[in-house]
């Protein structure tokens, strides 16, 4: 069984016991979360796909890690302007691990 979730803005397809990084959300590391903003469920029983969110379905996801990707290098130059800027950034994401898909 799968199910197409949206997680703080972004859509993911996920399964159960499937480990997912999404943006970062302000959760206690070890704790379950719960997301109701549920697009579709597909599995044995057919597709189902919400208009826009399917009434009753529900994931339930616990945090495993807090973290930051690996640095993105941000390069700007003029030419011939004699100007060199260099910026870095690194994304923070949590990882969760799907515990839960709940069919209507």
């Amino acid at each position: 069984m799968y199910a197409v979730v949206r997680i703080a803005g972004k859509q993911f397809q996920v399964r159960q016991d499937e480990v997912v990084r999404v943006p970062h959300l302000a959760a206690e590391l070890g704790s379950d979360v719960h997301f109701d903003a549920v697009l579709a469920v597909g599995g044995d029983g057919g597709l189902t796909v919400g208009q826009p969110l399917v009434a009753g379905a529900r994931v339930s996801a616990q945090v495993v890690v807090h973290d930051r990707e690996r640095k993105i290098l941000v390069f700007h130059k003029k030419r011939r302007k004699d100007h060199r800027k260099k910026n870095g950034h690194r994304q923070p994401y949590t990882e969760l691990r799907i515990t839960a898909i709940q069919r209507p």
